[in-house]
């Protein structure tokens, strides 16, 4: 069951810590970007609490912290850091919040390890903590994300072959990541089912790439 009052609470507080954010007030797409991408991690994040018994209430709070840090202005090495920041920002919210000590552990610590697994202060790779990451990284992989990486990387400018090419390359980088370890069944089933669609979606491509160029024999 979700406590709507605890949730509720802990989304103002990251509203509030993103709009006195310098970058976030000069980039407004991203501040509305961030927001988006913590709202479906939460909702993700839900999703592997319901199916595997975890504290819902808990585990969303969790997922929408997770990057409260893009609050502050990132130096060379802040992206890489940029969990254990968010560790850090919310540990005292989350005692006003009134969680019980070792609650707040376990989320830290799955808020800190959600970037490249590390984390600045003792913790333990819990399923729990371990949603954190898993929901953000099966947010990497939606619908919309298909249509931005295109964009980013100017697919349309490219030559056949070269959209071949890149085609081929991200079929197999899909491949590899199909197999990466979840936290959970449910995240391995959510993820494998993301990366499927993706794989599906870069096969068809390739193929219609390929009648577009030729009568085949």
């Amino acid at each position: 069951m979700l406590n709507r009052e605890l949730t509720e609470k802990t989304e103002a507080f990251l509203k509030q810590k993103f709009d006195a954010g310098i970058y976030f007030n000069e980039h407004p797409d991203a501040k509305a970007y961030r927001i988006e991408h913590t709202y479906r991690v939460a909702n993700i994040g839900r999703e592997i609490a319901e199916k595997e018994g975890f504290d819902e209430t808990e585990t969303v709070i969790a997922c929408l912290l997770h990057d409260v840090s893009y609050c502050e202005e990132f130096g060379e090495e802040g992206w890489q850091e940029h969990g254990r920041r968010a560790a850090c920002i919310a540990r005292p919210f989350l005692a006003e919040l009134g969680l019980a000590p070792d609650r707040i552990e376990d989320i830290c610590y799955g808020i800190a390890i959600h970037v490249d697994d590390k984390a600045d202060f003792d913790g333990e790779r819990t399923p729990f903590a371990l949603t954190v990451g898993d929901a953000d990284n099966i947010d990497r992989f939606d619908v919309y994300r298909i249509h931005e990486g295109l964009s980013c990387d100017n697919f349309l400018g490219m030559d056949f072959e070269q959209k071949r090419q890149y085609c081929q390359k991200r079929l197999a980088r899909l491949r590899e990541l199909m197999d990466m370890p979840m936290g959970t069944k449910t995240a391995e089933e959510l993820w494998r089912s993301r990366l499927s669609f993706y794989v599906t979606f870069y096969e068809k491509l390739v193929s219609q790439l390929e009648r577009s160029e030729r009568v085949f024999g």
